[in-house]
């Protein structure tokens, strides 16, 4: 039997990359106080919001009438786990779960990275890349989130009904995630995933909704959300202060949103634009003829990229999602998104120097915010395109050139091989 020789070196390094990224990413936390770090605003969210939360969810409800709680269902169990860890607060248990949670992803990446034929590129994006955010990816619940897609398309090749309840229960906590059984290939991958995805779906959507009460009140409140100030549509506005724009920013739904003339006209195109980038996807999943170990990794990223940058919220720790999307592309060698991670990662940085580094200048609309979210949002909206055109040449069939015709062999009754095309 042939075996896999994995060399130590490589995964000693990456290991000890990981080690030392989310060591100063606790060490950033602790000091979250830091004015330039934004003042406790990152840490806070857990503290005081989540904490909040829990104890509603532990009483059995969901946060019904509250606009800040805007989350599908299967977020509940996640912000209850840090009350089974005993001896630590809420937030001390939090942030371990966190990095229990990240430590599964990098896990994932560099066995899937050390097979055959694969790459580990994508643990070292995971690794390296993550602190790029600083300390906010350990202060949300989204490295959760991520690590249910990341196990879920590393999965579904080869156990679709594992990789389809991983993306129904991804969905079920923060949505994106149903999004990673876009590129599984035709046949009976796909409606083994999607059959089990749909099944395990309902089944704890049911359990959830036996459990608690007003299981669907996210529905109202997320429905009710306005422009934020790092959309593109947000940049815009903001842009148009310095053309005399009346519209000013304001607290509501958990974000800093733009209120004042024009901004529904701004709400409803970027929902159009949402709907346009999903008929894209529909196209090209109708259309795609060539499906190799990377396009459902492809896939899933072009499509979570599409909805980030037309959706009204951009909010910092989206950019986790992508950068998990971005590192399971890199595990294969057929990847199309090369040139797309390298984006996602500028961006990232990008992010962190607007949000907490210079988020009050984002804000007030200064010239230096305006010209901040500008670039982090082109660099987005490149990504994007740039994505979803390659998945698109990817998926076609190369185009066959004309082979001069050869003459049988004496006693045969067929052409030779490479006479044969298939369009």
């Amino acid at each position: 039997m042939n075996r896999l020789r994995v060399t130590p070196g490589p995964v000693l390094a990456l290991t000890s990359l990981w080690l030392a990224g989310r060591a100063l990413m606790l060490w950033l936390l602790v000091h979250d106080s830091s004015p330039l770090l934004g003042g406790g605003s990152v840490a806070r969210e857990v503290r005081r919001l989540y904490f909040h939360w829990y104890g509603v969810l532990a009483h059995g409800s969901f946060p019904a009438h509250d606009t800040l709680w805007q989350y599908p269902p299967g977020a509940g169990p996640v912000l209850l786990a840090p009350g089974l860890l005993p001896g630590l607060t809420y937030f001390q248990a939090f942030v371990t779960l966190t990095l229990a949670a990240d430590a599964l992803i990098a896990a994932a990446l560099l066995r899937a990275g050390t097979r055959p034929g694969r790459s580990l590129r994508g643990a070292a994006l995971w690794a390296g890349g993550l602190p790029l955010l600083l300390h906010v990816p350990l202060a949300r619940y989204d490295i959760e989130v991520t690590a249910l897609a990341v196990v879920c398309l590393l999965t579904v090749a080869r156990s679709p009904r594992a990789g389809g309840v991983f993306g129904a229960l991804g969905g079920l906590v923060k949505v994106w995630p149903a999004l990673a059984l876009l590129g599984t290939p035709p046949g009976r991958v796909t409606r083994t995933a999607w059959t089990w995805a749909a099944t395990a779906g309902t089944a704890a959507l049911g359990l959830l909704a036996l459990s608690f009460n007003d299981p669907f009140s996210f529905v109202r409140e997320q429905g009710g959300r306005g422009v934020q100030i790092e959309s593109l549509g947000g940049t815009a506005l903001n842009l148009a202060r310095h053309a005399g724009w009346p519209g000013r920013h304001r607290y509501q739904y958990g974000a800093v949103e733009l209120i004042g003339p024009h901004v529904d006209a701004v709400a409803a195109a970027s929902l159009a634009l949402t709907a346009a980038a999903f008929g894209l996807l529909v196209l090209w999943r109708v259309r795609a003829r060539r499906w190799s170990e990377a396009t459902p990794f492809d896939a899933a990223l072009s499509a979570v990229l599409l909805f980030t940058v037309t959706s009204r919220v951009i909010s910092p720790q989206y950019m986790i999602w992508l950068l998990g999307l971005a590192a399971v592309c890199l595990t294969s060698r057929h990847t199309s998104q090369r040139p797309a991670a390298v984006l996602i990662l500028a961006a990232s940085a990008l992010s962190t120097v607007a949000f907490p580094m210079c988020y009050q200048d984002v804000v007030d609309g200064t010239w230096t915010g305006c010209l901040l979210m500008l670039a982090r949002n082109a660099l987005l909206a490149a990504a994007a395109v740039l994505s979803f055109v390659r998945l698109w040449r990817a998926a076609r069939p190369p185009a066959v050139k004309n082979l001069p015709l050869m003459e049988p062999r004496p006693g045969s009754d067929r052409l030779p091989d490479r006479a044969l095309t298939v369009s």
